[in-house]
């Protein structure tokens, strides 16, 4: 295992005690239960958005606390669920007297510990449970799709309506329905090492790839040999299209996420190719984002993430962001 690490048991804390001390404008860091809360608070009441899951898939959660996305996130040790004590502290933490909105991945551990945290605290709260992920109904870790990229942008539009002061259900309500108009779908060249484990996940020939890879490196729909970015360009957004159905001439947000080990060069060369894609059948990507926000360690691989934009989804992924790996003016 070649990784820069000290002890294997302390990588987790070291990592966001060094996330905390980089970041300090923005963000500040809880430990034991860990948890990362925005600095700058909003002065007027508001709807806090708490979020998290397994560490590893830097730099979602801690990476999207700031203003206009998350006011907490709760890192779980690597590919492992945040234990409810985490979200209890978090959300006595950063709520602002309008209730709690918890966004967590469609995966069997975190859902679980999510509602023995929402159980534990005494603010009023609702959870919106993301899923976006068309490659598989059902994994060893999930009942129904997995939450993968389209968690990010369902952070980032809710967070936004959270600012202008929106109550908890209706935060809640367009979470739901930034879910719903959102699909990934990804592919691995690679494994990635677990620190714990030592070695990689699972084993790919040279020639090898998994097709509709989970970010924990779960099986997707299936292995084959590689094929051209153009091919699975085209069969990854023909399956994610198939399951949103959008309209002719239908606006799009097209996110291409890496999963850690894949040069930014090849993730606009796929870029490109879905975006060509797209305009054949008269789809208008008006909305883009490139780049590793949802990584699985240093598996080679990545995603392509669609969002069907109405008005409401297009203002709030417009409106200004500042948090340590997403910022951007109105």
């Amino acid at each position: 295992m070649k990784k820069f690490v000290n002890e294997v048991e302390n990588i987790l804390t070291e990592s966001l005690t060094g996330f905390g001390k980089a970041h300090s404008d923005i963000i500040d860091v809880r430990l034991s239960p860990d948890f990362v809360f925005r600095k700058n608070k909003s002065q007027n009441d508001k709807v806090a958005l708490i979020s998290g899951g397994g560490s590893g898939h830097e730099p979602l959660h801690g990476g999207f606390v700031g203003y206009g996305m998350l006011d907490a996130a709760c890192p779980g040790q690597v590919f492992s669920a945040p234990t409810p004590d985490q979200m209890e502290a978090a959300a006595n933490e950063v709520h602002k007297n309008k209730g709690i909105l918890f966004i967590v991945k469609n995966y069997s551990g975190d859902i679980m510990n999510f509602e023995m945290g929402a159980d534990m605290i005494e603010h009023e709260n609702q959870t919106i449970i993301v899923n976006d992920d068309v490659a598989v109904e059902d994994s060893t870790f999930t009942t129904g799709r997995r939450g993968v990229a389209g968690t990010m942008i369902v952070e980032k539009t809710v967070g936004s309506l959270a600012e202008t002061g929106a109550s908890l259900e209706d935060c809640k309500i367009f979470g739901d329905h930034v879910n719903k108009m959102t699909a990934s779908m990804g592919v691995a060249f690679t494994s990635c090492t677990v620190p714990a484990a030592g070695k990689p996940t699972f084993e790919l020939s040279n020639d090898e790839m998994e097709f509709g890879v989970g970010i924990h490196g779960e099986p997707g729909r299936r292995r084959e040999k590689i094929k051209s970015a153009n091919q699975l360009t085209d069969e990854i957004l023909e399956t994610i299209l198939e399951d949103l159905k959008p309209d002719n001439n239908q606006e799009v947000l097209l996110h291409v996420n890496g999963f850690g080990g894949t040069p930014l060069m090849e993730l606009y060369l796929l870029f490109e190719c879905g975006q060509k894609l797209l305009e054949k059948k008269n789809i208008k990507v008006s909305r883009s984002l490139v780049g590793n926000y949802t990584t699985s360690l240093e598996m080679a691989g990545g995603s392509f993430t669609v969002t069907k934009l109405d008005a409401d989804i297009a203002k709030h992924w417009d409106s200004a962001v500042h948090t340590p790996a997403l910022r951007w003016k109105m």
